[in-house]
């Protein structure tokens, strides 16, 4: 391989500061709002990256109704929950699907496929979700979703990949399926249980639409719901419209936003170790 050039690099840099600026920039801009007052949202037209008079009444202000704090706290719960039981019911799934002569495995490969390729759509699923008595319930939010497809081949990709030498060995000294996984399986597999966690967990803690369709009571919106309603419809947020409130309403809107990206920011540093990894699963082969 050539040693790159001078040229190439000042591209390659110049580049990489373009895509970081047109990513930070708004992200920056909603932070800063998020924390400015009214003048400095005048002053810079709706969009303050460093506020003159920071303050934290938009936070206060979200907060107090209690709304915001009972929808992150079902976004969590949701999350949490739905998280783990995708991980379970997937690698359970990916393990029994990866070994040879599991009588009906390539059956239930190809309907897991199939749902990749076909969607039965809005109503069928409601309808679907209605008749098992789930409407209205969190339920609805993690049992339609609770196995990706993609999730399920990439797992079982890395299962089938793993040295055969190491389940006959177990098998020698007594060891069980159950155990294998166990003891062996689930210790190898941190990168990809790794990035599929997160994976599940962001498709969990962005998801409206579920609650859109399935939840009929206000109080059990997880935070998406509650973000759609605030900052798109302007729903909720009277008392800072009116004037009652301290805090102007662009900023309200901005911290509700901040609320709802923060968590998920926090939680990449401690997966990035295994997401280059987790990512290129199945890619190299040899």
């Amino acid at each position: 391989m050539e040693a790159p050039t001078r040229s190439g690099t000042a591209l390659k840099a110049l580049a990489l500061i373009l895509v970081v600026a047109a990513v930070g920039y708004p992200f920056l801009g909603v932070i800063g709002t998020s924390f400015a007052s009214q003048e400095d949202i005048v002053r810079s037209n709706g969009l303050v990256l460093v506020p003159d008079h920071p303050s934290l009444e938009a936070y206060r202000t979200i907060f107090t109704g209690g709304v915001v704090l009972r929808g992150l706290l079902v976004s969590v719960a949701v999350t949490t929950l739905g998280t783990v039981c995708s991980l379970l019911a997937t690698i359970g799934m990916a393990f029994g699907l990866s070994r040879p002569g599991v009588t009906g495995s390539r059956f239930l490969l190809m309907t897991a496929l199939f749902t990749m390729l076909f969607n039965p759509g809005i109503i069928p699923n409601f309808l679907l979700v209605n008749g098992l008595g789930l409407y209205d319930t969190y339920a609805s939010l993690v049992l339609p979703t609770m196995v990706s497809a993609f999730n399920l081949v990439v797992l079982r990709s890395f299962f089938m990949g793993l040295p055969q030498e190491l389940f006959d060995s177990a098998r020698v000294d007594g060891a069980g399926d159950f155990r294998i996984l166990v003891r062996i399986v689930l210790p190898l597999s941190k990168a990809v249980l790794a990035v599929i966690s997160l994976f599940y967990a962001v498709t969990y803690w962005n998801a409206f639409f579920n609650a859109m369709l399935y939840l009929d009571d206000a109080d059990k919106w997880p935070l998406p719901m509650v973000l759609r309603t605030f900052v798109l419809q302007g729903r909720g947020m009277e008392s800072v419209a009116s004037g009652e409130s301290p805090a102007p309403l662009q900023a309200a809107q901005m911290a509700v936003l901040v609320v709802a990206v923060i968590p998920i920011l926090l939680v990449y540093p401690f997966l990035q170790r295994y997401f280059t990894k987790g990512v290129l699963t199945g890619a190299v082969k040899g």
